[in-house]
């Protein structure tokens, strides 16, 4: 059967409803026709230049990511700057880009789920449940526990290795065992308070602004900045999951491919060498 753009958009609002996404966001198809066909998908968290000439190489005509291509209305196309290149390449290219941002946070089984059990949490549920949403599932970030306490330096040694980082910036005292952990995927240190007030010991996000480190810091409350890319990697291979999931249940002949050089946009830099990592 031929599958097509608005078939992959159908499948993909029953995984990750799209009225789910905040206000603010812009997800779905932000790039191409309902229309085309569609043989190959490939993922990525971010929709770069990079990703695009990954799908062109690859002969991929529809590309997902996390993020959206086109967050804010554009006053114009400039195809001399990176963003306007993005557009050009994808439209000349004939490729579809589709979004599913803060739908895929809020969804049950969306990031945040992802982020909780890579760390080994259990009985998880939303740190902010989806207002007016019956599904009690939804909603931003998580909160979850372990059956037995761990120590500490166990919990930040499987929290490196899930985040593929060197190094985690921690505000607040760690506490020296760790039983309940929330987690958000993203920049949501908006949240710290919710956090704290959910009684949890550690609260794993990334952007962590200064203020809320300070407010953390005066309330001995342990926050950890886990790096945008780092808390939302794993957004690449849950969309593929869900994808792969609809393409089993509806017989789609469809190639999905995950992105193989989507890499973090920071490195680490030491003093003592000037090495990166």
């Amino acid at each position: 059967m031929i599958v097509t753009i608005k078939d992959i958009l159908n499948g993909l609002d029953r995984e990750a409803p799209f009225n789910l996404a905040e206000d603010w966001d812009n997800v779905g198809l932000l790039v191409g026709n309902p229309e085309q066909e569609v043989r190959s998908v490939l993922i990525g968290l971010d929709a770069t230049n990079a990703l695009i000439d990954e799908a062109i190489s690859k002969g991929a005509d529809t590309i997902l990511t996390h993020h959206p291509v086109i967050f804010r209305p554009l006053p114009s196309i400039n195809t001399a700057t990176p963003e306007g290149k993005i557009l050009e390449k994808a439209l000349s290219n004939h490729i579809s880009i589709i979004s599913c941002h803060t739908n895929l946070d809020s969804a049950a089984e969306g990031v945040s789920d992802i982020l909780a059990t890579s760390l080994g949490l259990s009985n998880l549920s939303p740190l902010l449940p989806s207002a007016g949403c019956t599904e009690q599932k939804t909603g931003l970030g998580r909160i979850g526990s372990y059956e037995q306490p761990v120590e500490i330096s166990e919990f930040i040694k499987k929290a490196l290795k899930v985040l593929g980082l060197p190094t985690l910036q921690v505000a607040g005292p760690l506490p020296e065992q760790v039983k309940s952990v929330a987690v958000c995927g993203g920049s949501c240190s908006d949240f710290t308070e919710v956090a704290y007030n959910s009684g949890v010991d550690i609260y794993l996000t990334s952007e962590v602004k200064h203020n809320f480190a300070r407010w953390a810091e005066e309330r001995d409350f342990c926050i950890i900045d886990g790096t945008h890319y780092g808390t939302e990697k794993a957004a690449v291979q849950l969309l593929a999951q869900k994808i792969g999931n609809l393409a089993d249940a509806n017989n789609w002949k469809i190639e999905i491919l995950q992105t193989e050089r989507e890499k973090h946009p920071f490195v680490y830099l030491h003093e003592d060498s000037l090495t990166q990592e």
